[in-house]
């Protein structure tokens, strides 16, 4: 009985030895899965601190970049400031020949015309058939039938190919010879300005060396352009006021410094000692530079001496009355001038030792000199130029410039009388040439544009001429034309005039206009080769300019813009691609592609915010299309600037894709001080698609 109760006992002792061992295997695992899972989590909190810390510090150092960017362009600012003497010595002088037309014209080019209609060869006119005598008769007859129907057709279409020749060589001689006529009257005018040069014209001396320091490339962008002046005959010297730049000029800040703690950056004042210092160093160099251009563009010993009295311009503290006072004033004789080494002085000490001028001490404060000899003390004939005396024809009132078109005419012996401005019918001037040959009625249009003229204002200036029964259309612009128009006009009784055409026809019968910063100065945009990015004419509400899209390859993309300042897009909302196909204020917007282009972009440059400097291009692959796609296969890429008709300006390229990349910064408009806008290649692809690289620009990707 013992020996049976023990080995009971004893399988139940096993058992349970053997579910305690169960047991414990058990809780064994679970601790295990438990630390498992601690060791995981763990893991994963060390990568998610990881990557917050690899992001926190790409943020800064994107952040830091940007600081180091900004403060590089304030360096350059004050390296441009430093060198300006020593660069526009540099600059290329005036000179009177290039105000001169070249005679050389566009050849004669027919085209289709100049081939003569191929005759038929009657040995290709062979009978076909004809067994018997009769029946080979008969197939002769039918052959030579069609030889003669086709040699009489080609005769005939050869008479009308000849009798086209003709009336185009006409045509083309007739432009020939008018465009020769106004380029020989041009350069004769030029001829004649030489010669009032040479015998010391007083006016005429004033409106040239006026025209020289207006058409220097020595002067940095931003810097006035305004003089008065007058011209001692006797004593062969030039007396003028010139405006310098006021102190703003000069950064304030010298750098920009990020801090981290608080993720905002702070200017670094520059030092108000070298800030004031550098101020005076730049009018002293302006002064000089001022000078050397006058001397250096009179090849005919018009200027014996020169007096140059700098102003700036601001409102004065004691009063709050926008004032000009006089901080720097020279005098100077060519001889002395001319042993000048510019290049190697110290401006200050040369203004104030070596040419014995005045400089103002403190001319951030608008402290004063007096002026050694001023245009009034020369005599009464005083002339004045610039932003103050000279219209700026971009911003002139449209009824202003139709009455300064038609002086314009009268100027040049027409009759001429501005319309109505209700029911004119879109003619803006109406002119007659009493030349009871060449002369008759003349339509003009006048259009303030900033943009290149669209060839279909040219077609209906056309249709005016045609339906009124004038003798010419003349079309007036203060921007310019691209091919379309000048080929359309080609041939028919048609003048357009250019803006730069427009400034150098007013000064030549002593009218006033310029251009934007000053006299002359260029037309801003699409620069039919310049690689600009067009302004929207004021008047014209549907001006707009399309951006085409072409590459080869298969790769499918979708092609964005965004609207910045600077690096950052303005808002969400300025990021136009597929789910925002426009901005809400229209100015940018996705449109259809035409005329073999794949994407397309509409433009009103004019109508983006004040505040946007920047106009991005971007492409990326199209994951839903070409989900394993990259760039490789996104090359010869170019954007087609056309105008709101469709019709071709001008073409920019681009950069092509790299294997790996699935983003591409195509290029970017950017908004120059005078309002114009160039275009910047960009080239800067990204892997990470177009989320990561609309983050660059500021824009949350979730």
């Amino acid at each position: 009985m013992s020996r049976r109760s023990s080995g009971l006992i004893g399988a139940w002792a096993e058992a349970q030895r053997v579910a305690q061992r169960e047991r414990e295997g058990q809780l064994q695992a679970v601790l295990r899965q438990q630390r498992d899972a601690e060791r995981a989590q763990r893991a994963h909190e060390r990568d998610v601190a990881r990557m917050q810390r690899e992001q926190r510090a790409a943020y800064r150092q994107h952040r830091d970049a940007d600081a180091l960017r900004r403060t590089r362009e304030l360096d350059e600012r004050v390296a441009l400031l430093e060198g300006l003497l020593a660069s526009g010595c540099a600059a290329p002088v005036f000179s009177v020949d290039s105000l001169r037309r070249s005679e050389e014209l566009e050849p004669f080019a027919p085209g289709r015309l100049a081939v003569p209609v191929p005759m038929p060869d009657q040995r290709s006119y062979q009978a076909q058939g004809g067994w018997t005598p009769a029946g080979r008769a008969q197939a002769e007859q039918q052959a030579r039938a069609r030889f003669e129907q086709d040699w009489y057709a080609a005769q005939a279409a050869e008479a009308q190919r000849q009798e086209q020749l003709a009336a185009y060589r006409a045509q083309y001689e007739a432009w020939a010879a008018g465009r020769l006529a106004e380029v020989r009257a041009h350069n004769s005018g030029i001829a004649g300005m030489v010669e009032s040069l040479r015998s010391g014209d007083a006016e005429t001396v004033v409106e040239f060396f006026s025209a020289v320091l207006y058409a220097s490339t020595a002067w940095p962008e931003g810097f006035p352009r305004e003089v008065s002046a007058a011209y001692d005959r006797s004593a062969r010297g030039l007396v003028l006021d010139w405006d310098l730049p006021g102190y703003e000029v000069v950064p304030a800040a010298k750098g920009i410094k990020y801090l981290p703690s608080t993720d905002q950056e702070r200017e670094v004042a520059r030092p108000v000692t070298q800030r004031r210092a550098l101020y005076r160093d730049v009018l002293a160099q302006s002064v000089l530079l001022a000078v050397r251009e006058l001397f250096a563009a009179d090849p005919f010993g018009v200027l014996q001496g020169v007096a140059l009295n700098g102003f700036v311009g601001g409102v004065d503290p004691a009063t709050g009355v926008a004032s000009r006072v006089c901080v720097a004033s020279v005098m100077v004789e060519r001889g002395v001038f001319d042993g000048l080494n510019l290049e190697l002085v110290s401006a200050v000490e040369c203004v104030t030792g070596a040419l014995s001028g005045r400089l103002s001490a403190k001319p951030d404060e608008r402290v004063a000199v007096v002026p050694l000899l001023t245009p009034e003390q020369v005599g009464s004939g005083v002339v004045s130029h610039g932003e103050g005396a000279e219209p700026d024809l971009l911003s002139m009132d449209p009824i202003a410039f139709e009455g300064l078109v038609a002086e314009l005419f009268r100027a040049r012996g027409l009759q001429a009388v501005t319309t109505r401005r209700s029911n004119d019918g879109g003619v803006d001037v109406e002119a007659l040439d009493p030349d009871p040959i060449s002369g008759g009625s003349i339509i003009v249009q006048a259009k303030r544009y900033r943009n290149t003229v669209p060839p279909s204002a040219v077609r209906d200036l056309y249709g005016t001429v045609q339906g009124a029964g004038a003798n010419k259309g003349v079309l007036v612009t203060t921007s310019g034309f691209g091919p379309g128009s000048y080929t359309f006009a080609n041939g028919k009784p048609l003048t357009l005039i250019s803006g730069a055409e427009l400034v150098d026809l007013l000064h030549q019968h002593g009218l006033r206009g310029r251009l934007g910063g000053g006299a002359g100065a260029g037309v801003g945009v699409p620069a039919q080769a310049s690689g600009r990015g067009p302004v929207a004419p004021p008047e014209a509400e549907d001006d707009f300019s399309v951006l085409g899209m072409v590459w080869s390859g298969p790769v499918a993309l979708d092609v964005c813009a965004l609207v910045c300042e600077g690096d950052r897009v303005l808002g969400d909302e300025f990021f136009v691609f597929f789910n925002n196909p426009g901005t809400p204020d229209g100015a940018v917007r996705m449109v259809p592609a035409v005329s073999g282009d794949r994407a397309a972009v509409r433009v009103g440059f004019d109508a983006l915010p004040a505040r946007a400097d920047r106009l991005v291009l971007v492409a990326a692959v199209d994951p839903e299309v070409n989900p394993d796609a990259d760039l490789s296969g996104f090359v010869d890429a170019g954007i087609r600037l056309r105008d709101d008709s469709g019709v071709e300006l001008d073409q920019l390229v681009v950069s092509d894709g790299r294997p790996g990349e699935t983003a591409l910064v195509l290029g970017s408009f950017r908004r120059r001080a005078s309002g114009d806008w160039d275009f910047v290649l960009g080239g800067k692809g990204y892997r990470g698609g177009l989320g990561e690289l609309v983050g660059d620009f500021g824009i949350e990707v979730e």
